[in-house]
């Protein structure tokens, strides 16, 4: 059975992730500010990776398949109509995104960093959203 105060507290971190980044953030600094570009970085991993823990726990309670990667979890709520197609998409790319950074694959291009923080917040707040515009139906 769906857990809906951990999926509630879950959705409620990635949106004071996203506030913290849009109040301190400094996104001009991030390629010029080791400490900047560390800040940003991590946050939006902690953010990704919750959003990661929502996608799991509703794939697993629901019982909506056997995904194989991350960015699957993403596929499959979009398929089970917890997530739209374009929502699904954006999910995925923030799930490669927070392997990228979890597991040091490669130096994260501060140009990327400053491309989410100014242009792909909003993606994560559309999918707390509409995870919680799926558990209230």
């Amino acid at each position: 059975m769906t857990d809906l105060d951990l999926i509630a507290k879950q959705l409620a971190f990635i949106e004071t992730m996203v506030f913290d980044l849009r109040r301190l953030a400094d996104p001009g600094r991030i390629a010029a500010d080791i400490r900047e570009e560390r800040f940003v970085a991590h946050t939006l991993q902690m953010a990704a990776q919750a959003a990661l823990d929502v996608a799991s726990h509703l794939v697993s309670d629901e019982r909506l398949g056997e995904p194989q990667t991350n960015r699957e979890m993403f596929a499959l709520l979009e398929r089970a109509g917890w997530i739209d197609a374009a929502l699904s998409a954006r999910m995925q790319a923030m799930a490669s995104f927070r392997n990228l950074v979890a597991h040091g694959y490669a130096k994260v291009d501060p140009e990327i960093l400053r491309d989410i923080v100014i242009h792909r917040l909003d993606d994560l707040i559309d999918f707390t959203v509409a995870i919680r515009r799926r558990m209230a139906s």
